[in-house]
Parts: C-alpha cells; structure tokens; sequence
C-alpha cells in the first residue's frame, strides 16, 4: 500500500523501523505484571546459602536487569570493558588465555580473574578475601584503574540517558531511578543465580551415573591428598594458605597480606573451588601455569619451603604432595568429572 505514494512510503517506512525498534526492547524488558520473588534450585548436598535474600530478593526482573548490567561497558570509564570482558561464560567465567586481567587502555592487572560460579554459597570473595558480601563484591573491578577504572556517579550519569534502562530499572524496582546501591543489587542478582551443579560428579552423587576406574582412582587419591584444602562440594573451604609459589615481580602481589598487613599472611591466597577446573586455564593468582599438569607438577616437585608454608605441604619431612606421573593422571581424570558442560552453555548466563 505504501507504493501509491513516495512520501507516505519513507514516512511509512521510517513508523515501521521505529515500531520494530521498540518491540525488540520491549521484547527484551516488557517487565511481569507482578514480579514475584524466585527462589534459587541446587542439591540437597550443596552447602547453605551465604546470599541474604532479605535485602535484596532475586526477582526475574531483577536478574535481567543484572544480566544486561553485567555485559554492559558502560560500567567502564571508556565503555570498552565489561564484567562479562573478563569473564567468558565458555571458560566457567574465566578470562582464557590471559594471566592476569586486562582493563581499559589494555591495561594490565595484577591477577588472574577467578571464575563465577556458586558465589551464592560463599563467605569470601576475591584471591585476598577482602569482600565478605555479593552486595559488595563488583565494586572491585568497576572502580580498579587497571580494569573498568570507573565510578558509580559517572555510570549513573551514562545508565540515566538511556531510556530502555530506565525501564528496566523500573521493572526491577518499581521507579526508574538509578543508583549503585541498584546497581550493584542487580549485579548481585545475576551472579547469585550462577549455579553449577550438574557436572558428571553431580550425576555420581545422585546415583544417575558411574565414574570410571580411572575417575575412582583419582577421586580416591584426591582425597587423601587434596581435600584437606579443596573440600566440601564446592571444593574450597575458603581458607587462606601459603602454597610455596615464588613471589612475582612483576605484579608484587601478596595475597592476603595486602589486605592484613601481617607478615603471617604473606603470600597466603583464598584457596579457590576446583569446580570447572578443566576450562578456567590459566590456573592460580597469577595465571602462571597452563595446564593441569603442570599445577601438580608444581605440588609435587617445585613446592618453596618458606617460614609461611601451609602445614598441608610439609609433612612426614617432605615438602610439596607426594604423586607419582600415574597419580597425577587418575587425580586430573576425576577433576574433569568436576566439569559442568550445561552451565559454560545456559543461554541464561549469556550475553
């Protein structure tokens, strides 16, 4: 019908573009009629949850809205980098093949960016433990000048110029006022939905599946020689240890001394979850080892006495874990029973 006329064609035309244009965002951000609370699915085995709804309960909304924030450069002061920059869902979440982070103006950080998974359960975040609440914890990368080097005045201003924003503001919280508290709410939101729990070991504890000899074997050997350290179903108790590691130059990094500033705690870093293992190379703070092979080569063999080194390490006169090459194999066959294929592809952790 447009054709009759060449001007009610373009005019025509022009309606049609800004009508798709608003039900693709509508699509996206048509909020519930009643955005109702949600409750957060995982085993019977897993741990109690640390994440305090009360103040900030999860809604379908507001986990959008953390999504969306989450893939967002504008939370950096050159809209270059996300949360989601550093974190690749295909890699648990991890930055595959760097180190250490890498920030605005490729800048470079000082450690490796830890996967995202199971936060929910947690009492500590980061490699030196600083943070002891989800609320809290993205204000770290958002306002380190090595990595988003921003500020919650200057994304508020950016957030506040964008109309669809304000809408799904809205929808989370009932007004489209922005602020960090919200913003980091949202975030928080996203994050605390994250959970890995259907990886083959998941399957072996709820009887749907057999592991290997050669996944029973290592599962065996790491218990008598990892879980002291690795435990529980998230495979960390939390603990901060020295491990021996060689203090690195080039970064000055120690650990959780840099937040005690007691000499007890010099080199000592947050012993991680081991859950996802198999796809968050590179491995310990300071991304110095590539493959799973080599971190055992290190636990075994090139171990550092130090005045600080975890008792763990300095048994029966011998410093390090002792493993033979086949142990080694049968302990990196039963961590990638650990791996959870389903979580690195949930679409509702994509971008």
């Amino acid at each position: 019908m447009f054709i009759m006329n060449k001007s009610f064609f373009v005019i025509g035309l022009v309606f049609v573009s800004f009508l798709t244009c608003i039900s693709c965002s509508e699509e996206i951000i048509q909020p519930l009629e009643k955005d109702e609370a949600l409750n957060l699915h995982f085993p019977s085995y897993f741990p109690e949850l640390t994440f305090d709804a009360s103040g900030n309960p999860i809604t379908k909304n507001g986990i959008e809205l953390g999504r969306k924030l989450f893939y967002e450069g504008r939370l950096s002061r050159n809209n270059t980098i996300s949360c989601g920059f550093c974190h690749i869902q295909e890699n648990a979440f991890t930055h595959h093949g760097h180190n250490v982070s890498h920030g605005v103006d490729d800048r470079v950080g000082i450690r490796n960016a830890p996967p995202i998974q199971n936060m929910a359960f947690l009492k500590k975040y980061t490699w030196d433990g600083v943070i002891h609440n989800l609320n809290d914890q993205p204000i770290i990368p958002i306002t380190e000048e090595n990595e988003m080097d921003s500020s919650m005045p200057e994304i508020i201003s950016k957030l506040n110029s964008d109309f669809k924003y304000k809408k799904l503001f809205k929808a989370a919280y009932g007004d489209e006022s922005i602020t960090g508290e919200k913003i980091l709410k949202a975030l928080c939101q996203f994050m605390a939905t994250m959970i890995s729990a259907d990886a083959k070991y998941d399957r072996f504890k709820q009887g749907l599946e057999n592991l290997t000899v050669e996944e029973t074997q290592g599962m065996n050997l790491f218990n008598q020689k990892c879980a002291s350290c690795h435990s529980g179903e998230l495979f960390t108790d939390e603990s901060f240890r020295n491990t021996g590691m060689y203090y690195n130059t080039q970064f000055k990094d120690a650990g959780r001394y840099r937040v005690t500033l007691d000499q007890n705690d010099w080199m000592k870093f947050r012993v991680p979850s081991l859950r996802n293992i198999e796809y968050t190379a590179p491995y310990m703070h300071d991304g110095r080892f590539y493959t799973l092979e080599a971190v055992l080569n290190f636990y075994s063999d090139n171990v550092e006495d130090n005045p600080n080194l975890d008792v763990e390490l300095k048994k029966n006169g011998h410093v390090g874990i002792n493993m033979n090459t086949q142990e080694k194999q049968f302990i990196i066959a039963f961590l990638k029973t650990l791996s959870d294929k389903s979580f690195i592809t949930n679409p509702k952790f994509s971008e």
